[in-house]
């Protein structure tokens, strides 16, 4: 069996663009160099004085953890000076990141969530780092924010690190999805899912239950009839919810079925919880590139503008029969979540 690495796999994919100048693979190698050390200090978290929260809080009014802080500072030095990037965003900042004067400005946008799951990491469950990679839409100069505000369908990359009992990184570059696992023994991400295809239905739903009482009736409806035995085939679906989209989206994608964060209500308001620059537009587009469907209820979600950089949006996303079947429940019943 040929051995690929992930290197190997990027020039591959850049012949396949005989007008590439190769920025982007330069781009995608050095943030693998990035996700590597990050890897690397998940495993010895508890050994390096890493677990823990800081006194800083983020912009979502979320106290930082120390390994989120070190993701942020790790991704962004790693990036900064490569002259590929006009501009950044992390979910951890309120702000887009510039690049420094003293580096070259490129053409292309970095949106990351740098440790996503990260309120998992004191207990050792699996945590990820979710990317995705614009042109810029200014011409010159420094990057700006409407760089940083476009909607999923104008992503020329993307992909998530999973940071688990192996590290593994997936992404797309819109030629279908493949999956790298990293071999300790030589430092190397190499080939190990060449083509990831979701399942056209599966037999798992992943969702908080923790909320039901806050959903929308069309989502209550919609688990009540995949808890049903007499549902259909299939049914009744098993309940996988880790808790890190990283996880829960990566099972989902490998085995087929369901993942889904509806809004939930607030006094009298709907209130979504993932960002949709750097959770789910990234998440979306693989889902897509696998033969699934990403909406969030009503719309495909690669299709939503952004007009902040926190936005956030419900998302649901997995094998298509079963996107298709909760959004028949969701709307069979008018409500709006997210309004």
């Amino acid at each position: 069996m040929r051995i690929v690495t992930i290197q190997r796999h990027l020039l591959d994919q850049q012949n396949l663009h005989p007008d590439a100048t190769g920025e982007l693979t330069r781009l995608l190698w050095d943030l693998t160099i990035a996700v590597k050390t990050i890897g690397s200090h998940v495993r010895r978290a508890g050994l390096i004085e890493i677990l823990g929260e800081t006194e800083e809080e983020n912009v979502h009014g979320e106290r930082v953890m120390k390994l989120d802080r070190f993701a942020q500072d790790t991704i962004t030095n790693a990036m900064k000076r490569g002259g590929y990037l006009c501009v950044m965003g992390s979910e951890e900042d309120p702000d887009p990141i510039p690049i420094p004067v003293k580096y070259p400005c490129g053409d292309y946008v970095l949106l990351f969530d740098p440790l996503d799951g990260s309120s998992n990491i004191d207990v050792n469950v699996s945590v990820g780092t979710i990317f995705s990679i614009y042109k810029r839409v200014t011409r010159t100069g420094p990057g700006t924010l409407e760089d940083l505000l476009q909607k999923g369908s104008e992503q020329v990359a993307a992909g998530y690190v999973i940071y688990g009992s192996s590290t593994m990184l997936v992404y797309t570059t819109g030629e279908g999805v493949a999956g790298f696992t990293l071999d300790p023994s030589i430092g190397e991400f190499l080939l190990s899912h060449p083509k990831i295809e979701i399942p056209a239905r599966g037999k798992i739903y992943s969702v908080n239950e923790g909320y039901e009482e806050r959903w929308d009736e069309g989502t209550k409806a919609w688990v009540r009839h995949l808890k049903n035995p007499e549902g259909g085939p299939g049914h009744p679906y098993r309940a996988r919810y880790i808790g890190s989209m990283v996880s829960d989206v990566h099972r989902t994608l490998l085995s087929g079925g369901i993942f889904c964060y509806p809004a939930i209500k607030t006094g009298d308001r709907w209130k979504p919880k993932l960002r949709l620059l750097y959770e789910a537009a990234p998440m979306a587009w693989l889902a897509e590139q696998a033969g699934g469907t990403a909406t969030d209820g009503r719309r495909r979600l690669l299709d939503i503008v952004p007009e902040s950089l926190h936005e956030r949006t419900p998302v649901v996303l997995g094998s298509p029969e079963d996107v298709a079947e909760y959004e028949r429940f969701y709307a069979g019943v008018g409500v709006e979540a997210g309004k």
